[in-house]
């Protein structure tokens, strides 16, 4: 009986060490895992909005510009262009 629980102990142990350091191991591999996809994918930079222009007479210029381009890709309406004209030139 001393041979049998002898050789259960050391079978134990055996495991016990074989799951340790494979759990070690997986751990190390994943970490490095994680740092090496970390360096694959750079990060995008921030975008920072546009600040709106500081004179209101050059905001009013572009906003008119812009709706200009509108209607000459026909995307607006002459109509749909003259009331948002008077619009922007009202405010």
């Amino acid at each position: 009986m001393p041979g049998l629980i002898r050789g259960v102990a050391r079978t134990a142990v055996v495991a016990g060490t074989a799951t340790a350091v494979s759990n070690r191991v997986s751990r190390r591999q994943a970490g490095r895992w994680a740092a090496q996809e970390q360096h694959d994918y750079p990060q995008p930079a921030p975008v920072a909005p546009e600040p709106p222009p500081e004179d209101p007479a050059q905001h009013r210029i572009d906003q008119l510009r812009q709706l200009s381009e509108l209607q000459a890709q026909g995307v607006l309406t002459q109509a749909e262009f003259e009331a948002e004209k008077a619009r922007i030139l009202r405010s």
